[in-house]
């Protein structure tokens, strides 16, 4: 609420006398509280300054917002344009109470959704990495572009995906400026997120359109992380062949298998946008075809342990050829510990067994 004196010694006349006439015969739907409004700067007193909305009456910015907004209340004269947010529709002085410094956070919210829309594209240098990805400003707002939205070029390589050191290789990446989109823009959240994948579409496009699912390609290694390798198939181009896409068999750690530099040869086995996915066993016999006349079900057969995980334990019956005995052979995980060994052999029977899905259920027979 304002000081009585210093009401007292405020005189606001209303102008633009014709809006005042139209807004007697006209109905006019007053702005609401959160809505925008533009107005025309009356005056300046102390700490207040007076904002005329025409034709719904006097708005006001003081106290919080008065100083949020300092720097720019500085450089207003009467008669400037302000775009402000409303906070209040009335207080007890009958005012509209506002805000600049919303106002200019709603425009700049505006105007990221409306680059989304339009899918700009912006040149923008890192300010910060986290072991998530990068951070960028942007008019005034920090965004984020998560590792996952990065190019393959710019992926972190870390052998075993420490992510330490996938931290330490992102925050290398700082200060140098980005090609991003933006692909999320949420006020209410405060979420902007960015992307360097959509960026230069059209050209990746091109170069992808000349490949098909099922064509096999010669490529070099220039990435191995715990998730599978990157394999470079052309100049711009690189695609990626899944940890479950490398051998036949059981492969714990990529970088055992390859080194960056190798040439290796593969087979395409999804393109979607510009991801494309990778095959390096397609390519290598099948093990399951050879099974599939060797196997039936009910058969009893020697299986070696490979790995627990929560779901049981895996078992190798040749190589290349795993099925699972699962967690509930067993009273417990520590059950099941103590009666199997890593890399030992033991009896199974086969359950299930579907070749053509390479689907294996064993039971442990004691």
């Amino acid at each position: 609420m304002l000081a009585t004196a210093e009401k007292d010694h405020i005189n606001i006349k209303k102008t633009n006398t014709s809006m005042d006439f139209l807004a007697r015969i006209l109905p006019l739907n007053p702005p609401k509280e959160g809505e925008l409004v533009e107005g025309r700067v009356l005056q300046k007193r102390g700490a207040i300054l007076f904002i005329d909305i025409n034709p719904f009456g006097t708005g006001i910015i003081y106290g919080r917002e008065f100083n949020n907004a300092r720097e720019i209340i500085r450089s207003l004269k009467p008669g400037d344009i302000v775009t402000a947010k409303i906070t209040e529709s009335e207080n007890e002085d009958g005012y509209i109470e506002l805000s600049l410094k919303e106002a200019g956070e709603e425009i700049v919210w505006r105007e990221a959704e409306e680059a989304q829309k339009k899918q700009e594209v912006f040149s923008l240098p890192v300010i910060d990495a986290n072991k998530g990805g990068l951070i960028f400003d942007w008019n005034g707002l920090q965004g984020f572009l998560p590792a996952s939205q990065l190019k393959t070029s710019h992926y972190p390589r870390v052998e075993g995906g420490d992510k330490d050191k996938i931290l330490d290789e992102l925050k290398k990446l700082i200060s140098k400026k980005f090609t991003v989109t933006i692909i999320g823009a949420d006020q209410k959240d405060s979420k902007l997120i960015f992307s360097e994948k959509e960026t230069g579409t059209n050209e990746l496009k091109n170069i992808i359109s000349k490949y098909r699912i099922g064509d096999t390609i010669e490529g070099e290694v220039t990435g191995i992380v715990e998730f599978g390798i990157f394999i470079k198939m052309e100049e711009g181009l690189e695609g990626l062949a899944h940890i479950s896409e490398l051998d036949w068999g059981l492969v714990e750690n990529p970088s055992k298998l390859f080194e960056v530099g190798n040439k290796v040869n593969a087979q395409i086995i999804g393109i979607k946008d510009d991801r494309i996915s990778l095959s390096v066993k397609a390519l290598k016999f099948n093990p399951w075809e050879s099974a599939k006349n060797k196997y039936k079900k009910d058969d009893i057969v020697k299986g070696v342990v490979i790995k627990f995980n929560k779901y049981g334990t895996l078992v190798s019956i040749e190589e290349g050829v795993a099925g699972l005995a699962h967690i509930s052979e067993f009273e417990s995980e520590e059950e099941m510990k103590k009666k199997l060994e890593l890399g030992k052999s033991y009896n199974f029977k086969i359950s299930l067994f579907e070749p053509e899905k390479q689907r294996l259920i064993l039971t442990y027979l004691e």
